[in-house]
């Protein structure tokens, strides 16, 4: 604050006829609009919560000025001099001031007596100060000033990066909440191919069973076509031998010897 004081002093006491640059209001108007934008209501009592509605565009949000706004002769506004232009022309705010000086004075409403000239030494020697102090006052008001609103941004700067960094968390995390999609048809996957192998398992169990009986059937068959042939065999081995006498023996034995003895001849 001190800086935006002392820079447009010194700026308004160094050109006080040009009336183009930005000089600063008189003190008390400094401190009616401290007090107007300290006294300012509460958002919710007052409604100063934007909506979706509002026209930023024709109604924009207010904002305080940095600087205020321009003066000339370091303490009579801007305005004073541009209400006049539209009626009287450029020189009517002049001859008006002059006027009521003038008027002032000559009926002694305002005694110029010797405070009066206190006061005038007074001035020159704070427009001297201003104007060898200000500029040094100002530089080093405003590295004050940009320290402290570098100390006041630091936390938000330290949020804002501690935000950015859960964004990319976030990001990260849908990332891998997507890979996880693929996860899941993989592990479906799996589990059908073990219910699969579980099924052929169980194909495989019964398939074994049933051959295990059938080929007990088949041995069993085999065994009872085996026991059937070794009782034919023995049935008719035993009918033969029964059937075989002495004198058959014989006739039998006379008939191989006279087949034998054909065959050595032929």
């Amino acid at each position: 604050m001190l800086s935006r004081l002392c820079r447009p002093s010194f700026a308004a006491f160094g050109s006080l006829s040009s009336g183009q640059s930005q000089l600063p209001l008189p003190l008390n108007n400094a401190i009616v609009r401290c007090m107007a934008s300290s006294s300012k209501p509460n958002q919710a009592q007052s409604g100063y919560e934007e909506g979706p509605e509002r026209d930023l565009i024709n109604f924009p949000r207010p904002k305080r000025l940095e600087h205020p706004p321009p003066v000339r002769f370091g303490f009579v506004p801007e305005d004073w001099f541009t209400f006049f232009y539209s009626k009287t022309g450029v020189t009517g705010p002049y001859a008006f001031g002059t006027g009521v000086l003038t008027y002032v004075l000559s009926k002694e409403i305002w005694v110029l007596e010797h405070e009066f000239w206190g006061g005038v030494s007074l001035a020159i020697m704070i427009v001297y100060a201003v104007k060898k102090l200000g500029p040094s006052v100002a530089i080093w008001a405003d590295k004050e000033v940009d320290t402290h609103i570098d100390e006041l941004n630091a936390g938000k700067k330290s949020e804002i990066a501690a935000l950015n960094k859960a964004i990319e968390a976030e990001k990260v995390a849908q990332y891998q909440a997507e890979g996880m999609k693929i996860l899941f048809d993989v592990k479906r996957e799996n589990v059908a191919l073990q219910l699969e192998d579980a099924y052929r398992q169980r194909l495989m169990k019964v398939y074994g069973d049933v051959k295990k009986r059938l080929d007990y059937q088949v041995e069993v068959q085999q065994v009872e076509r085996n026991i059937q042939q070794k009782h034919m065999a023995t049935w008719i081995i035993e009918s033969v031998r029964k059937a075989i006498t002495n004198e058959s023996e014989a006739e039998n034995l006379k008939k191989c010897i006279a087949d034998l003895k054909l065959l050595s001849v032929k």
